[in-house]
């Protein structure tokens, strides 16, 4: 097959890092965690689940779909139209938009047991915000967390005492740089269905803990009664119990994904999962809890724009309405189906993990597990799809799509055996750099 021809996205991404430290502005973005100097980085339009870059040329997304952020998919007719009528009426004014009321009614609609609802832009933002409120209402400091949930000073503070803390949790080696060393010891981890961890955790700072911060699920189901036994334990000491939903949220139900674990929080924060890529994200919680959002200075010009608000009540909607849940989990389950039933035909070895709705897996090998991500994306940008190893699910996905996208991993996954079965390398064939390990939620 030829090979990948470079444009306007690749050479704009070499000014872009002139620029903008880090060359984009969020990690999980950056073309090296993909194809370094061959990814095309930028997009000219976006719609369904298409994707045109610079130089027009058109691809499938069947990787991250928008971080996760488009789970009807890209420009939705019905969620934009919602959004340029509030462009239309005025997106900012004096005064408040009723739509910031209509939302927080309908999140407590589906989840009734939360009294209260604050917003912010984006899911750290949240998380931050969802921490502030927990800490105010305990007066306590300490709060104790599993798994990934952002990049401000209350999470990367893990690190000032252990600078190994958040190795397993998110990405090793984050140095927690222009956090402020009094926060030391303020924020600890513990991993995902490890009770045991958690339980010595609240025995060996009783008394001092406001909240526990933690993905209801990820990339596994809980086990033992997980979730019970630390709603319990959380409810006995007056602890805050806080379920980030931001990607989990709206993937199995019109809602928190909690709601189908059968464990309610005394928090939730939802974002990307909720708003079909408009910049808006909500902490709902127990009216008492929520209460000491009044005592404590949240407040912020931008949190109070109408657009975001009027497309994810546009959103929600149509979630409920199709029930976009029940195809995200046919999707889901017919690509991890597929990618075993591929890798086995080749006689490779995979590891395959996630919910249905939000899959992955890694080859298993003689080489550097980087390596064969780095020839699948290239061998699947050839095919004209945008892919990782990884696919999140969408409305804008069909059973026709996935088949066709499974027939080229069959390809792919042959080639790769056939240059194994050759004694050849598969650095060897890569047409540019092995691409940088990034982004991870390993819980």
């Amino acid at each position: 097959m030829s090979r990948i021809t470079t444009g306007k996205g690749q050479e704009l991404y070499r000014k872009a890092k002139k620029v903008i430290p880090g060359g984009t502005q969020l990690l999980s973005k950056r073309p090296e965690i993909f194809l370094p100097d061959l990814w095309p980085a930028y997009y000219s339009k976006a719609k369904g689940c298409k994707i045109w870059d610079m130089d027009g040329r058109e691809y499938i997304d069947v990787s991250y779909m928008g971080i996760g952020a488009n789970v009807l998919g890209y420009a939705n007719e019905q969620v934009d139209t919602a959004a340029k009528e509030a462009i239309d009426k005025g997106g900012m004014c004096t005064l408040n938009a009723p739509e910031e009321v209509y939302l927080a009614q309908k999140l407590i609609g589906l989840h009734p047991w939360a009294g209260g609802v604050r917003y912010a832009k984006c899911g750290g933002e949240a998380m931050a915000l969802a921490a502030r409120i927990a800490r105010a209402h305990t007066k306590k400091d300490i709060i104790l967390f599993c798994g990934y949930h952002g990049w401000h000073d209350w999470y990367l503070s893990a690190n000032l005492s252990n600078k190994n803390a958040l190795n397993d949790q998110h990405i090793a080696g984050l140095e927690p740089l222009g956090v402020p060393s009094g926060l030391a010891g303020t924020t600890l981890p513990f991993h995902y269905n490890r009770i045991d961890e958690f339980n010595a955790l609240m025995e060996k700072h009783k008394g001092k803990v406001a909240a526990v911060v933690m993905e209801p699920i990820r990339n596994d189901y809980p086990a033992d009664g997980f979730l019970e036994k630390i709603r319990k334990a959380a409810t006995e000491a007056g602890v805050v119990l806080i379920f980030d939903e931001i990607t989990a949220g709206f993937r199995l139900c019109a809602g928190g994904s909690h709601k189908v674990l059968g464990v309610e929080p005394d928090m939730a924060v939802f974002a990307k999962g909720l708003t079909n890529g408009y910049p808006l994200s909500a902490v709902i919680g127990r009216k008492e809890v929520m209460e000491a959002a009044q005592g404590t200075f949240i407040s912020s010009t931008f949190y109070t724009e109408r657009i975001a608000f009027a497309a994810t009540l546009k959103s929600v909607e149509l979630y409920e309405e199709h029930k976009v849940w029940e195809k995200q989990d046919e999707y889901g389950k017919m690509v991890q189906r597929g990618w075993k039933e591929k890798a086995g035909k080749h006689g490779l070895e995979i590891a395959i993990g996630g919910i249905r709705p939000l899959g992955h897996f890694s080859i298993i090998g003689s080489e550097n597990g980087l390596v064969y991500k780095t020839f699948f994306v290239q061998e699947m940008l050839k095919r004209g799809y945008i892919a990782s190893n990884a696919f999140y699910t969408s409305y804008a996905h069909s059973k026709e799509i996935v088949e066709g996208y499974l027939e080229c991993v069959d390809e792919v996954f042959g080639r790769i055996a056939e240059i194994g079965n050759r004694g050849e390398w598969v650095e060897d064939h890569l047409q540019g750099k092995v691409c940088h390990s990034g982004f991870g939620r390993l819980n």
